[in-house]
Parts: C-alpha cells; sequence; structure tokens
C-alpha cells in the first residue's frame, strides 16, 4: 500500500507542463473483439514510455470504470506529447490508425483525449492524509504552508494569508 503523507502538502514543478487525460467508452459490451484491441493498446503505449525517459511523460494514473477507462497522464510539453502521438515507429499512431480503419465511427467504442497546457505557476493543489496522487505524484511535494496555504496563496495572488474565518475570527482547525 503507498505511504499516506498525513499533513497538509501541495505539489510544486518547474515549468510548464501538460495534462492529457484520454479514454475510452465501451458501447457493446457485447463487441468484445471492437473494444478489446483498443483497451489493451494502452498498456502497451505505457510500456514504451516507461522504458524511455527522454519521452517527456512525467507520470501517468489510471482510473477504471465499469463503461469509462480514463487515463491521466502529465507531460513535460505539448511538444513531447504530440512527437510521441505522431512516432511512426512507436505504439501509438499504428493504434491510432487501426481504430480508424477498423472501429471508426461505428459507435461501438468511444475514445476521447483532453489536453491541458499549465504554464509554470497557473495550478495549485493540495493533498491531506493522501499517497502522492495526480500532480503530486509527478511533481515535488511540499507543505502547504506559509504562502502555499491557501489555493490564492499557492497561485501567488496572495501571501497564504487569506484563511476563511469562522464566526469568532479564527481559521477553521480542519482547512
Amino acid at each position: 500500500m503507498p505511504r499516506i503523507v498525513s499533513e497538509r502538502m501541495t505539489a510544486q514543478i518547474d515549468g510548464d507542463f501538460v495534462v492529457f487525460r484520454i479514454g475510452i467508452r465501451i458501447n457493446a459490451f457485447w463487441k468484445v473483439h471492437e473494444w478489446l484491441p483498443v483497451f489493451l493498446a494502452m498498456p502497451r503505449m505505457l510500456r514504451e514510455l516507461d522504458a524511455d525517459p527522454e519521452s517527456g511523460l512525467l507520470g501517468y494514473q489510471t482510473h477504471f470504470g465499469v463503461r469509462n477507462h480514463m487515463l491521466t497522464q502529465y507531460w513535460r510539453s505539448f511538444e513531447h506529447l504530440r512527437q510521441y502521438a505522431r512516432d511512426s515507429d512507436g505504439e501509438h499512431l499504428p493504434a491510432w490508425k487501426r481504430f480508424n480503419r477498423e472501429v471508426g465511427s461505428s459507435g461501438d467504442v468511444g475514445i476521447w483525449h483532453e489536453t491541458f497546457l499549465v504554464r509554470d505557476g497557473e495550478y495549485e493543489a493540495v493533498y491531506n492524509n493522501m499517497p502522492p496522487f495526480g500532480l503530486g505524484d509527478v511533481a515535488e511535494l511540499v507543505p502547504a504552508s506559509g504562502r502555499f496555504e491557501t489555493a490564492a496563496g499557492r497561485l501567488g495572488r496572495t501571501q497564504g494569508d487569506d484563511l476563511p474565518v469562522d464566526e469568532d475570527g479564527t481559521p477553521p482547525t480542519d482547512y
């Protein structure tokens, strides 16, 4: 079991980065021959990326559901992501072409992705009683105190002195 960090922490990463979410939706469970090859393509891509520290992939987390499965990836840059997606010698491009040829717009299997370009300092995160997770799993975890006490402080908009206060004027103890 992952180690639980039992204090409020925030994630810090140097420079810009990319959050890339990609997923599959199984629309026709009984058409295993349609969705299973799509489902199995991603682990091959992840093994390939894990084996290449220069790929630009910082890390990822998988999220499995009944019908929907999602992968959140963190990349050093959009150019790294784009280069991998278009690499004719890699796992992705052939899988993408195969999907378009064999599944296309049949409606049996859905695929999607979202790309977020994050500028240096234009993000904030907080974790409490959590193992390293999300951005905190690929970035440096530091205590969420002082300037990093509040979301606005972590975004550099305050000095972290903007805690909400209870009726008696004191910050909530569970914030």
